[in-house]
């Protein structure tokens, strides 16, 4: 049985990231373009994972579950695995981070956005813990609804300088995984990559 069309389109930014990064901007024009009857929704999440999941949940509570997709980047790749599980809708995971609370446990303080130096915020040490939080639901939820070709799709660079390809192959374990040889932590050729994820996303 073929799943529905997706009408609902949520794109989730990484760590430092904005709704302004390369792949946010590339994904949301050929939105607008090619499918202007999708509703696309690309936040800028703040810093608190508690907050950005709890915002994320409830914008997007009147959201047909069967039509509703997400894409998720680094950060954002975590957070739209948590949200797949939850809703049940189909992922696309651009080089997420697999175990976020370690790898960010480093960057307490104060942070920039790639896109705008100029803006900051604070990253508290309690993100952390609230991130372990969110790690142990997504340890919970997995074994119950494990992850399908037809429900996560998954770009892996195996020369992101940033996170271990391994540990991310892992975290999409069971998904359709394209493992890139070489690329890097954006994946800067992601317009060449484009129409497979457009066509698993199958969008209206």
């Amino acid at each position: 049985m073929h799943p529905l069309p997706t009408t609902h389109l949520l794109y989730l930014h990484g760590f430092r990231s904005s709704p302004l990064s390369m792949k946010a901007r590339l994904v949301g024009e050929r939105v607008r373009r090619s499918h202007p009857a999708v509703t696309w929704w690309c936040p800028q999440l703040p810093p608190s994972p508690r907050a950005a999941t709890e915002w994320i949940r409830q914008a997007t509570t009147g959201w047909p579950r069967g039509r509703t997709a997400v894409v998720g980047s680094s950060l954002g790749g975590f957070y739209a695995r948590w949200f797949a599980l939850q809703t049940g809708c189909r992922a696309v995971l651009l080089n997420p981070a697999a175990h976020p609370a370690r790898d960010l446990a480093t960057h307490i303080g104060e942070q920039t956005t790639w896109q705008n130096p100029e803006e900051r915020f604070f990253f508290e040490p309690g993100f952390v813990d609230e991130l372990r939080v969110l790690e142990s639901d997504i340890a919970r939820l997995s074994p119950a609804s494990p992850a399908t070709p037809e429900r996560l799709f998954a770009l892996i660079a195996k020369g992101d300088e940033v996170l271990d390809w391994r540990e991310m192959q892992a975290f999409c374990a069971g998904g359709d995984i394209r493992l890139l040889q070489g690329g890097d932590h954006a994946i800067s050729d992601f317009e060449a990559h484009m129409d497979a994820v457009f066509g698993f996303l199958r969008l209206a």
